[in-house]
């Protein structure tokens, strides 16, 4: 072979060698359009720029399958990762489950998922079967259909979230509804929120528990006239810490509330015209037991 044609033969090898590497060095950040810009027809042959073309194509590929994940081991961990965070997440089935009283883990809850939980309903079976004979009673006053089941949530004395229950009228449920939510998102103390039924129906053991409740078919202690409870348009809230005074502080109910009657005296939980629970029901249209003259119910309000 002719000297001149072995140095060509050797220049074309360097030029080859030369974009080779390159282009290697480059492919991450070239595109087709680039490369074929770069290499062009007079450099090298059309077999030669297919040859780089399709190694550019394959790279690009390669990229591509990498960024839906290869199967390694750190893909595989972080799908795991993400499938644990989704299991994690309660779904409002299983939060409706729950029994009133339960705390409420709000990591465990998707985001908006908490407005779902304040909610009116008609009463279920389940229910029924709860209050039927203890706090309800057969009566040609009220009947089960204008009753409604509430659940809501609401901050505890120890500061994490409960899952309450009321019984109220059908013509206060959603007042009571908007209250509530207020308050919780407010981050108000209510202590606990379960129906009457729990204590049997007992008023008064309800209340030295500072238990929350609304109906109870009953009449109001001391008299044979029903309470404004036994039509679901009563709710005594923080009962312990505000309790019902009669003859000027004599008569306490609840009986361990003595430490609170004195309305004077600064404490936590007390219901007065300051506080944003008897801002919230008065703003509803509810009268309040603190404001009446013959005896003082700061826990009660009624519509």
């Amino acid at each position: 072979m002719k000297f001149w044609k072995k140095t060509a033969i050797g220049i074309l090898f360097v030029c080859i060698a030369f974009v080779s590497v390159y282009v290697g060095i480059n492919l991450k950040t070239w595109n087709m359009e680039q490369v074929q810009k770069y290499i062009g027809e007079e450099v090298l042959s059309q077999s030669i720029l297919g040859f780089v073309t399709e190694a550019v194509r394959n790279f690009e590929e390669d990229l591509s399958e990498a960024d839906k994940g290869d199967g390694s081991l750190s893909d595989t961990a972080a799908s795991t990762e993400t499938s644990a965070n989704v299991e994690n997440y309660l779904n409002l089935p299983d939060i409706r489950e729950m029994e009133a009283g339960s705390i409420l883990e709000m990591e465990t809850l998707r985001d908006g998922m908490a407005e779902l939980l304040f909610y009116s309903e008609e009463l279920s079976p389940g229910v029924q079967q709860r209050i039927v004979g203890t706090s309800y009673q057969e009566n040609d006053n009220i009947s089960l259909d204008e009753l409604r089941y509430l659940r809501i949530l609401h901050v505890g004395f120890d500061g994490k979230t409960h899952i309450g229950e009321l019984l109220v009228n059908q013509s206060i449920a959603e007042d009571v509804l908007e209250i509530m939510a207020e308050l919780y998102k407010d981050g108000y103390a209510i202590e606990k929120m379960v129906l009457v039924d729990n204590y049997g129906a007992d008023d008064e053991q309800s209340m030295e528990d500072n238990n929350t409740s609304a109906f109870n078919y009953r009449e109001i202690a001391g008299s044979s006239k029903l309470s404004r409870h036994s039509l679901g348009l009563a709710i005594d809230i923080n009962p312990l810490y505000n309790p019902c005074v009669k003859n000027g502080g004599t008569s306490i109910s609840p009986v361990n509330a003595g430490d609170y009657a004195d309305r004077s005296q600064p404490f936590a939980h007390k219901i007065d015209e300051n506080d944003l629970c008897y801002q919230m029901f008065t703003e509803h249209g509810f009268t309040w037991g603190g404001h009446w003259n013959s005896l003082k119910d700061y826990q009660h309000f009624e519509k």
